[in-house]
């Protein structure tokens, strides 16, 4: 069975500031961070999630929990909404020890929600802190062959899965970006996995929805570890179509739904 998270052996809160923001795409930002807390944190290539805390709009500073455990939550909802900061689950994009840095990339989508509108508008000092949460792209060793699929919200963590695998790993990436602009061409990857990219453009179907009809409709060779990410109806579908259209075993899917189309995540 694999597991479905693995937590860090050590969690604490990191403030950290914006060091850089940079447009990558329309509808992708980066967010450089940096503080002299990182000098513990212990960054891994995958998927590493972590809580990011940045303040709301009209707050002058940030204040973060002081607990160092899952109480920060409690904590933090203790406080009035006119101190408590914005959080969001994210993925550290790259890490980079040496330089104090680590860079987590947005899918950026106006003001619907507080992050995107957020890292569309931060600026070098403005602060913000991380708590981090652990890895749930967790494949095991004899994991060959991989099929990995996420819409807009889990590209960053597919481009930071491939960028850290072996150069023997084999497999076939499916990514749905909101338009045909957002398809990234310097992927770093090992040269036995496929990419392949579904843009919405104008369509007006729900994030997701394409690129699971991708998936079904796709002649795929038999993965030894399946990892999906994005809105719930893409994690759960692509389960159902593997198992019970192709014959995977569920033991050998991770899936995680980062959200619900429709709803915002409480704050």
């Amino acid at each position: 069975m694999i597991p479905k998270i693995r937590r860090p052996a050590q969690r604490r809160m990191i403030p950290l500031e914006v060091r850089a923001n940079e447009r990558l795409t329309p509808h992708f930002a980066r967010l450089t961070l940096t503080g002299e807390s990182l000098s513990g944190f212990a960054g891994s290539q995958d998927d590493q999630t972590v809580r990011l805390f940045f303040p709301r709009n009209g707050q002058k500073g940030l204040w973060l929990p002081s607990r160092n455990s899952d109480v920060w939550m409690a904590e933090t909802l203790l406080q009035p909404k006119t101190h408590r900061p914005w959080v969001r689950n994210y993925t550290v994009r790259e890490f980079r020890p040496e330089a104090g840095e680590l860079d987590i990339e947005f899918a950026l989508h106006g003001d619907a929600g507080p992050a995107s509108a957020w890292a569309a508008r931060a600026r070098p000092g403005d602060p913000a802190g991380i708590f981090d949460e652990g890895n749930s792209y967790l494949p095991p060793e004899n994991a060959y062959r991989q099929l990995l699929v996420g819409d807009e919200s889990a590209v960053p963590a597919i481009l930071s899965i491939l960028a850290g695998a072996p150069e023997t790993l084999t497999g076939d990436v499916f990514l749905e970006v909101p338009t045909s602009a957002d398809i990234r061409t310097d992927v770093v990857r090992p040269p036995g996995v496929h990419m392949n990219w579904v843009s919405r453009d104008a369509a007006e179907s729900v994030p997701g929805a394409r690129v699971l009809a991708e998936v079904r409709g796709a002649d795929l060779k038999p993965a030894d570890y399946t990892w999906v990410a994005g809105e719930s109806k893409l994690a759960t579908g692509l389960r159902r179509h593997l198992v019970n259209d192709r014959g995977v075993a569920k033991s050998a899917i991770a899936f995680i739904g980062y959200w619900r189309h429709g709803r915002s995540s409480p704050g």
